[in-house]
């Protein structure tokens, strides 16, 4: 099994790879490029936007070569149209992928509304459920309870768009969501392999993990590209659909909860963002309104740079996933001497960690102009007096040399 998991694995990191700077060159010849029209774009200057392509053809041509290759070597491995009826679920899947895949693709060139964007979310939720992947059971108080049809495919449906949209939202810094993502899929693939979990599973978690790490050394910051909506549709869209299906066959209940345990992050920062965005809007309306709330613009704002906040972000994330794997393969005993464990050396590495976004009186460099904000001269002109801190500055005040945002400025290093 490990064999083909590192062929899923490299062969989707060389065709994303490959393709990626194919996918730079549609973005700008299509007009699917990111122009930083207002305060929440954390860019400076115009990024294309169709990384996504590359990540989904590493993804399906590691796919395909996979399933194609297994069940001629042996049918018995990998039986996509046995009992199973992997081939009707797998049918379903691509059919959801496509309806995602022009939607937003469509967004990422013209720009469509957030309605339109959850209908073509809801019909893929639909293409899936009807192709029979399925939540089965749900775990309340730790033991599992086998659903009835009906709320099987509502929960379903509400699971994959949940997710969808979760990775999407968390796309917000370069190489944020594609990161975030590949640490799931490491998670999953880790749990999967312990669970002896369907080998379609596997292969589709491995060659999403492949896929991702071909893209990420366009899409760390400075980002060449962006993963775009496209993309990121298409993360969450891949992640929620493995996660039912690597555990369909699964009688313990622990199990069952894994995935929600492992993708904690992104569902966290989504449940935030609809709660702020509906009491700050007073209707459901509300919830479509992009906002600059999410956990890495709280982040940014505390002082720490773009690449700063991206590490916070997966090391929180890998957190999640290593107490879902202990929490699977040890006990929850052990998973929650680990959860202390982590606070622990949150707690005593505090002060040490905090003087990373500057504190102190550390000097602040805008990226497009280099100048350098000096906490103890201040900014005057801006009625900032002497000895005021960076991250004490409000959040309006822009560089008094280009007028750049605050947000586009790093940790200054003296040379």
């Amino acid at each position: 099994m490990w064999g083909d998991i590192a062929i899923a694995f490299l062969l989707a990191f060389i065709t994303a790879f490959m393709m990626t700077p194919y996918s730079i060159k549609l973005a700008k010849k299509v007009g699917a490029v990111d122009v930083p029209k207002d305060n929440r774009r954390m860019h400076h200057k115009p990024i294309p936007k169709l990384g996504g392509v590359a990540v989904i053809a590493g993804f399906v041509v590691s796919f395909i070569y996979l399933v194609i290759t297994l069940s001629i070597e042996d049918s018995s491995r990998l039986n996509l149209f046995g009992i199973e009826q992997y081939g009707k679920k797998i049918l379903g899947f691509f059919v959801g992928v496509l309806i995602l895949g022009i939607t937003c693709f469509i967004d990422d060139v013209k720009t469509i509304k957030p309605l339109a964007k959850l209908s073509g979310q809801l019909l893929a939720a639909i293409a899936v459920v009807i192709s029979g992947i399925r939540i089965i059971e749900v775990v309340p108080l730790f033991e599992s309870a086998v659903l009835n049809e009906a709320v099987s495919m509502i929960l379903t449906v509400i699971w994959i768009i949940v997710i969808t949209n979760a990775i999407n939202l968390m796309d917000g810094l370069d190489g944020l969501s594609s990161g975030i993502t590949m640490i799931s899929c490491i998670s999953l693939l880790i749990i999967f392999s312990l669970n002896n979990s369907p080998l379609i599973a596997i292969i589709m978690i491995t060659a999403l993990a492949g896929a991702l790490c071909g893209f990420l050394p366009f899409n760390f910051n400075p980002a060449k590209t962006f993963i775009g909506d496209t993309g990121s549709n298409f993360l969450g869209f891949t992640l929620s659909v493995v996660s039912i299906l690597g555990v369909a066959k699964t009688y313990t209940a622990v199990v069952i909860i894994l995935p929600v345990i492992v993708l904690g992050l992104p569902i966290f920062d989504t449940l935030c963002a609809i709660l702020r965005r509906i009491h700050k809007g007073k209707s459901l309306k509300a919830i479509f309104q992009a906002d600059k709330g999410h956990l890495h613009h709280r982040i940014v704002r505390k002082g720490f740079s773009q690449k700063q906040a991206v590490y916070i972000l997966y090391g929180i994330s890998a957190t999640f996933g290593m107490f879902a794997v202990i929490l699977f393969e040890s006990g929850i005993i052990k998973a929650i001497s680990f959860a202390f464990m982590v606070i622990a050396v949150i707690a005593l590495g505090y002060r040490s960690f905090s003087s990373l976004r500057g504190e102190e009186g550390s000097m602040y460099e805008c990226s497009n102009c280099k100048y350098i904000y000096n906490p103890k001269v201040g900014n005057e002109t801006a009625g900032v007096g002497p000895n005021t801190e960076f991250y004490d500055l409000p959040e309006d005040w822009k560089c008094p040399v280009c007028g750049e945002r605050k947000d586009m400025f790093t940790p200054y290093e003296e040379k």
